[in-house]
């Protein structure tokens, strides 16, 4: 599919603002910006010893020039040069004066016209340190111009030493004109050089994130089309493993989403019915009310079941619309009989008329911390699983029995379900307790575990699975008991007995 972002003329007929980064705050642009800045710095590095270097070779060219015009005035006798020829030699030079010092130190002028009454710097070009001729050069760019500089040294071969008296105004000019040629080559570089790496890193990188941005777009406007997840590219680098975590995560979440979406149908429905299932189950509750004028002690003792029926079924149905607003409430926790509350789990599940034994393993006098009804839903749920897993075999040899057994282990009550059942398939195993996913029959909805587990957490316990297999299924519920509370203790040892 392609990834790329809407153009403004599809979004302009949508009437949606286009989300996008202007085009000079985007990557691109500052990736070039950037890259740019980045070569014209190692530029700088380079011209700072580059420049040092260019005076100290400008100044060695002016000395040698010195040196062979010194050679030539001293062969013809300088004495008798014409002060005129001196004055063209050293304005050729752009010098004041020109002097040679032999091997016995004897100095002798050469050539000289306005001698300077003062020099503001002796430069012996055979004593130059590259940090001194960089402060040097640094100097010269900055506050040159006005001095006067003495450059000695030997030339070549010879042994004698020149020396040459200069203003340094030439010298800044033409390092001047060096620094702009080098500013303008490096800026060309620099340029070129942008050109490059954009080209390349926006092919490898930047057009990739802005198709993976343009993908997150599509993809927030219009999340439950199939269409607008990204197809990630072949490949093997950090692009290619953002592309395909984006694809897997947009699937993930069109898949909640989808969910939700049903829960959200099913709530809207509940909703409906709502209403109408309280009013009938209130009559119910009427018509019961008025067994208890019936003498018959049948119906005597089926009465009170009845009624604690209905009144569960009226308090289910009244918590319906709270349960799909909320988070289930906090369990009301008392001790409990957990025998006589697993007699209730018999007679609500209807084992019997399904063609399973139902075994009550419970001691009679196993007590448990909960909430009764919130324990009574958790069970219930278990048992009705395995009662429909085993009503489902219709042959007459099969062995159908459910059986509740409960075990203390210090503080945590383990109550252990377990049927003689096909067991569950593997897609029931790997979301086990996942709404929508975890349901073991055809048509299910998988809530009943999920609420289960959401009910046990709520207790601060776990729900399990121990074993399936065909045959056999087991689930474990373990609730620890409350922690006990130091200062409700020391209340209660206050108080008189």
């Amino acid at each position: 599919m392609d990834a790329s972002p809407p153009s403004e003329t599809d979004i302009a007929g949508r009437g949606e603002a286009r989300p996008a980064v202007p085009l000079a705050r985007g990557l691109s642009a500052k990736l070039l910006m950037l890259t740019v800045v980045f070569v014209m710095f190692a530029e700088v590095l380079i011209f700072v010893p580059s420049i040092a270097n260019f005076r100290i070779r400008w100044l060695e060219e002016r000395l040698a020039t010195a040196a062979a015009v010194s050679i030539v005035l001293i062969a013809n006798d300088a004495g008798s040069t014409p002060e005129n020829l001196q004055k063209d030699v050293l304005m050729a030079i752009g010098a004041k004066a020109i002097a040679v010092r032999d091997e016995e130190g004897v100095s002798r002028l050469v050539a000289v016209s306005d001698m300077p009454q003062a020099v503001d710097e002796h430069i012996n070009l055979e004593q130059t340190g590259r940090l001194r001729s960089v402060a040097s050069a640094l100097d010269t760019l900055a506050f040159g111009g006005k001095r006067m500089l003495r450059i000695y040294g030997h030339v070549g071969d010879s042994d004698k030493v020149f020396e040459l008296i200069m203003p340094d105004w030439r010298l800044r000019n033409a390092m001047l004109v060096y620094s702009r040629n080098v500013a303008l080559v490096s800026l060309l570089i620099s340029v070129f050089t942008a050109l490059l790496v954009y080209t390349a890193i926006n092919r490898i990188m930047i057009l990739p994130i802005r198709a993976m941005t343009g993908a997150m777009l599509a993809f927030s406007r219009a999340p439950e089309e199939p269409a607008s997840i990204i197809e990630p590219e072949p490949r093997s680098d950090e692009i290619g493993v953002a592309e395909r975590e984006l694809a897997a995560m947009q699937t993930t979440l069109q898949r909640v989403l989808g969910e939700r979406r049903h829960l959200a149908d099913l709530g809207l429905a509940v909703s409906k019915i709502n209403h109408d299932m309280r009013n009938m189950l209130s009559s119910a509750q009427l018509l019961s009310d008025r067994l208890h004028s019936i003498k018959d002690p049948a119906v005597q003792s089926l009465a009170p079941k009845l009624v604690r029926t209905l009144d569960r079924a009226v308090a289910y149905s009244s918590g319906v619309l709270a349960y799909g607003r909320t988070q289930e409430p906090a369990p009301a926790r008392r001790r409990l009989k957990l025998h006589q509350l697993v007699e209730e789990v018999r007679e609500a599940v209807g084992a019997e008329a399904s063609g399973v034994d139902f075994v009550n393993a419970v001691e009679d006098g196993f007590e448990i911390d909960a909430d009764a009804e919130q324990l009574f839903r958790v069970l219930a749920n278990l048992a009705r699983n395995a009662v429909q897993a085993m009503a489902g075999d219709t042959e007459e040899a099969i062995v159908r029995r459910l059986t509740l057994s409960a075990e203390r282990k210090g503080s945590v009550s383990r109550i252990i379900v377990a049927d003689t059942g096909p067991g569950l398939p593997p897609k029931a195993r790997e979301n086990l307790f996942a709404a929508f996913r975890g349901s073991a029959r055809s048509g299910g909805t998988g809530l009943g575990l999920a609420i289960a587990h959401e009910l046990v957490r709520a207790h601060g316990g776990q729900l399990e699975l121990v074993e399936s297999v065909g045959g056999r299924t087991v689930f474990s519920v373990s609730i620890p008991d409350q922690p006990v509370s130091i200062e409700q203790a020391r209340g209660a040892l206050r108080r008189p007995a």
